[in-house]
């Protein structure tokens, strides 16, 4: 419904598209996942999944910070005039990020394997900050330094990977879920899901915002008119690894945050 009135320009579906279709979204494949599996987000995990849509305004108003501070690589246009209402669309729509991300992580995995994992099997255990790991760390951090410290718009792609090596191996040290604690085990569906979670959503993302009224259109210094909708085609290519990066701030921030059960995220 949204699309269609997105077409005709009817309101509010042509301002309030891009909630509006991810709201959605994120229902569709819940469902989907537990009509599979008989286990989903919103049927077994309703306050974390809470959770999760609260983090993700947070977390991604830190891209935000770097956007606006260090790299100036998309803008928004035709925002609600009243403040009030703009940062309302703000917040729902930033809310939608990480839940989609992680829906269709799980969507992926449950098309890959019927059978809903053993979450008790599955529980990770702490891992070694090895010399490797350590030096990933400091790898990371210094990634997301650097366009802070030298502010261009060339410096996306640090952000977009940096903390992944920051905090995947300290989530992996503390015993949380983590790509390096995946590896070492032997394991590698759950890095598989998040990627193709990651491309699946970028490209709903660009085709949705592509004929919105209220929209993002983006300003990068490489290959700016080889569009897929718009797009850069270059950019897609950040899609997958943004996928994890979700996947290890939100684990960051929920092993401090967050007291009860956690919710095994894209398997």
């Amino acid at each position: 419904m949204s699309q269609a009135g997105t077409f005709a320009g009817v309101q509010p579906f042509a301002t309030w598209h891009t909630p509006l279709a991810w709201t959605g979204y994120i229902l569709l494949v819940d469902g989907l996942v537990w009509k599979r599996r008989g286990n989903s987000w919103l049927r077994n995990a309703r306050g974390e999944f809470l959770f999760l849509a609260l983090a993700s305004v947070p977390l991604w108003v830190v891209f935000e910070l770097y956007n606006k501070f260090a790299l100036g690589n998309w803008y928004y246009v035709g925002l609600p005039y009243f403040m009030l209402v703009r940062y309302a669309g703000y917040v729902w729509s930033f809310a939608t990020i990480w839940p989609a991300i992680f829906e269709t992580a799980e969507l992926v995995g449950a098309w890959r394997d019927r059978r809903a994992p053993d979450y008790r099997a599955e529980a990770p255990r702490p891992e070694p900050l090895t010399p490797a790991a350590g030096a990933a760390v400091i790898a990371g951090a210094a990634m997301l330094l650097a366009p802070i410290l030298y502010p261009s718009p060339y410096l996306a792609a640090p952000v977009f990977l940096g903390f992944i090596f920051l905090l995947d191996p300290l989530n992996a040290r503390a015993g949380a879920e983590s790509i390096l604690g995946d590896w070492r085990q032997g394991r590698t569906a759950r890095l598989v899901n998040l990627l193709v979670a990651g491309l699946v959503c970028g490209l709903l993302w660009e085709f949705w915002n592509y004929w919105a009224h209220t929209k993002w259109i983006y300003n990068v210094p490489i290959l700016p008119h080889v569009k897929i909708f718009e797009m850069p085609i270059l950019g897609f290519g950040g899609f997958p690894p943004f996928a994890v990066e979700c996947f290890v701030m939100y684990v960051a921030l929920r092993r401090l945050i967050w007291s009860g059960a956690p919710r095994p995220i894209a398997l």
